[in-house]
């Protein structure tokens, strides 16, 4: 696939999306959602990719946070469908993704980045990492789902100090309050992520798709009924008979994503 803002590959079953604008540090604007939207559309559908690797180009910015040159010509209705829209094509979709979608933030993760990085599955940061969600220096909250996966990650009352006072807690901070997993040199940051994933990309996809999609129900009314059903689900399943019976036989299993 062709992209505009987007640098994509595939290596070993780990997708690596790159926002590539780091003249503009990375920022969100009609283009990267659209690309962004047509790249998990290839997440989803192309069985080479088995993981996901998301991060910004160059070394000073993951995403610096939305455009703001586009935010003066809009209404309130315009303001809306701006946030709608970058939800539906793109935050909910990494979120919901059946694949492990894990962020890479190297600098500044700001507002809309930060966004990005919170709809991923989870995150590994750069020592020269910083979070916020400033937008309140603008008149504006997050819309891009800040409020409520960063109040998912953080707590309640953290979240609102966060966003009321537009503090950016650094890589390590960032580690402290569970908005990160890990903390690397910006050297390492890529090569650790797909560690990671390699060892993810072992397990069973079926497994971790049920995963991702009973995690994400946490907290809400439908959270324990989620994992009840996906967990019966998974008994339907060749991995499932595959990982019991691998494990009874004391091989490694060997998993088919069925």
């Amino acid at each position: 696939m062709e992209f505009t803002t987007l640098l994509f590959s595939i290596d070993n079953g780990i997708a690596t999306i790159t926002i590539n604008r780091p003249e503009k540090m990375n920022a969100l604007n009609k283009d990267v959602i659209s690309d962004l939207s047509k790249a998990f559309d290839e997440v989803y559908t192309n069985q080479e990719i088995k993981s996901v690797i998301l991060t910004g180009a160059g070394p000073k910015a993951f995403v610096a946070g939305a455009d703001i040159s586009e935010f003066l010509s809009l209404d309130a209705q315009g303001g809306a469908q701006l946030a709608q829209t970058g939800q539906d094509q793109v935050f909910n979709k990494i979120e919901n993704c059946p694949k492990p979608v894990v962020a890479a933030v190297n600098g500044f993760a700001l507002g809309g980045g930060c966004e990005l990085a919170m709809a991923c599955h989870f995150r590994l940061a750069s020592e020269n990492a910083k979070f916020g969600q400033p937008e309140v220096n603008l008149g504006l909250i997050p819309g891009y789902g800040g409020t409520q996966r960063l109040t998912a990650l953080v707590g309640k009352g953290k979240a609102m100090e966060l966003c009321m006072t537009s503090h950016m807690p650094d890589a390590n901070e960032a580690l402290a309050l569970g908005l990160v997993n890990h903390v690397t040199t910006a050297e390492s940051l890529i090569e650790r992520t797909k560690e990671i994933l390699n060892i993810i990309n072992t397990k069973s996809p079926m497994a971790l798709s049920k995963v991702i999609t009973s995690i994400n129900a946490a907290g809400s009314a439908l959270g324990y009924q989620t994992e009840i059903t996906e967990f019966g689900n998974c008994f339907g399943t060749a991995d499932m008979k595959e990982g019991v019976t691998a494990f009874m036989e004391k091989r490694k299993a060997v998993f088919t994503g069925e």
